[in-house]
């Protein structure tokens, strides 16, 4: 990268979670800008939000917009803190007045990643087998491709997520292989999960920059970390999400892809809770607002609405 002279006042103040993922991510973002600009002077304020909080419910029964930003953008609003650094998979489709996320670093692979005590793959499990997961969107799916397993709530950091599997709480766990991979716990995965057994969730392996619209300064000096065909994967991802009125626990996926030439191709679904049945489409598009908005029209006249009014009375928070 270019090594520039900041003006005066080279300071930026970081927003994170305290997990050991959003630290990562967190400490990403510090050492890119240091690396970008000399002599910056780089630090992070550690946030707890609702969700960090909460941890012995499942997220579907506490509500699942905002739980892991609320906070960490109060105290964006508030000036304490010039940018915050999110896993985008967490940040609502709607954003606060003032706030944006305009800045997406090049994403991750987006892949689910399924952990068996035993080793076996997911198909080699044993009929009965317990696959921890707290993402309906997993569970619908995985009860979908392998009826015969069951599930079981799973919550807690990545790191506190495989202790339970090491101690045999569970046959399996799954987790986003870009949070194990940016910790280095990639050659703990027994397999990488095809997307289409699991379609990954809306941004997953992306991570979002927020800032303050009318900051200026931070939104220059930032710019430099953002990849534009990420950003069109993510957001048409996120206007498909925004247009079925879901939050992040509610079982809707979507997958983009994005080539050189800027089109984008992308995947959605919506799953019935218990898998019974999963309403899929795919398209192609220049414009990402557009195609997330039609495609999640396509799925609704193919009658994904019911299933996501059944999701709605049983988890009324989500």
């Amino acid at each position: 990268m270019n090594n520039k002279n900041l003006p005066d006042k080279g300071k930026i103040t970081i927003g994170t979670r305290g997990s050991a993922l959003a630290l990562w991510q967190a400490n990403w973002v510090k050492n890119e800008l240091e690396r970008e600009y000399s002599g910056i002077e780089v630090n992070l304020t550690v946030i707890k939000t609702k969700g960090d909080k909460i941890l012995d419910v499942p997220l579907a029964k506490v509500g699942g917009k905002g739980l892991f930003v609320k906070e960490i953008e109060d105290a964006l609003l508030a000036g304490e803190i010039d940018l915050a650094v999110h896993s985008m998979k967490d940040v609502p489709t709607e954003l606060p007045e003032n706030l944006q996320v305009a800045i997406i670093p090049p994403r991750e692979d987006p892949r689910d990643a399924f952990f068996s005590h035993s080793g076996k793959s997911l198909r080699e499990m044993p009929s009965g087998a317990v696959i921890g997961t707290s993402s309906l969107r997993r569970k619908s799916q995985l009860l979908h491709a392998f009826p015969q397993l069951t599930t079981r709530d799973l919550r807690g950091n990545v790191d506190t997520r495989l202790k339970k599997l090491a101690r045999g709480e569970y046959d399996g766990i799954i987790l986003a292989y870009a949070g194990v991979k940016r910790l280095g716990w990639a050659d703990q995965v027994t397999e990488l999960i095809d997307p289409l057994i699991s379609l990954p969730a809306i941004a997953q392996g992306a991570l979002g920059i927020e800032t303050r619209i009318n900051d200026d300064f931070n939104n220059q000096r930032l710019a430099f970390f953002h990849d534009i065909r990420s950003a069109l994967a993510v957001r048409a991802e996120r206007a498909f999400l925004k247009t079925l009125e879901g939050g992040c626990q509610v079982p809707i996926a979507a997958h983009a892809t994005v080539d050189e030439d800027q089109l984008i191709n992308l995947t959605g679904l919506v799953a019935a809770l218990d898998g019974h049945q999963i309403i899929k489409e795919s398209a192609a598009g220049s414009d990402p607002e557009k195609l997330g908005r039609e495609l999640a029209c396509t799925l609704l006249q193919r009658g994904a609405d019911v299933l996501l009014q059944e999701c709605f009375a049983a988890n009324p928070e989500s």
